[in-house]
């Protein structure tokens, strides 16, 4: 190999080079600039002309960068999200105010919800044995956690309920398919702290 080809081959790995370290520094800030999981869609978008792997390479390899750091990429709700570190929650929790609980009907009926939509609100309340508040609703959409999604083929058509995108971002969860079991979904959230706020769903011990 003469002179110039190795002088070529060269200028080629360092290009090659500075495009994936300007891929890592792209995909860091997207995740650091949205308050919301960035999927792999709109990640091949801004790092096109690469593929699906390339892109999860790269967010491994972004990852790896935060191994230590105060923050952590999780996978969430269909995409990436900057978290800060679960071990650095019981400091952040004496600095950060504790959000408000959701009260025990309403966490048992989103999680009716969760684990039998897209359901009615007859059926809710027959899977409760008791009937269900507007009020209870009401808090679950405010809080984004449920969404109407259609409307049973049966007379009167109700409405049919599910949980929203929102939902799995709150509790950590790709999809639906990672739902723990029904209890552990009242229970007592770890004590990771959010990018962005987020309601504790734990179980409250005052009844509604």
């Amino acid at each position: 190999m003469d002179d110039h080809s190795a002088r070529f081959d060269d200028l080629a790995e360092q290009q090659t080079a500075t495009q994936h370290d300007l891929a890592i520094r792209l995909v860091e800030a997207a995740l650091f600039a949205s308050a919301e999981p960035v999927t792999a869609r709109a990640l091949l978008a801004l790092l096109a002309p690469l593929d699906q792997t390339d892109v999860e390479a790269i967010v491994a390899r972004v990852a790896t960068r935060h191994e230590g750091s105060g923050l952590c990429i999780q996978a969430v709700a269909g995409g990436w999200q900057f978290r800060t570190a679960p071990d650095l929650a019981p400091f952040l929790t004496q600095v950060q105010k504790r959000p408000r609980r959701l009260p025990r009907a309403t966490m048992e009926t989103l999680a009716i919800i969760a684990y039998h939509q897209p359901c009615t609100r007859t059926e809710i309340e027959e899977i409760r044995g008791v009937s269900l508040g507007q009020n209870v609703l009401e808090t679950l959409i405010e809080a984004e956690l449920v969404m109407p999604c259609g409307r049973k083929e049966v007379p009167g058509r109700p409405t049919l309920w599910g949980t929203t995108p929102g939902f799995l971002e709150r509790f950590g969860l790709r999809s639906l398919r990672d739902l723990p079991r029904r209890e552990e979904l009242v229970a007592e959230l770890p004590g990771v702290i959010a990018p962005t706020p987020e309601l504790d769903l734990a179980k409250d011990d005052a009844a509604a």
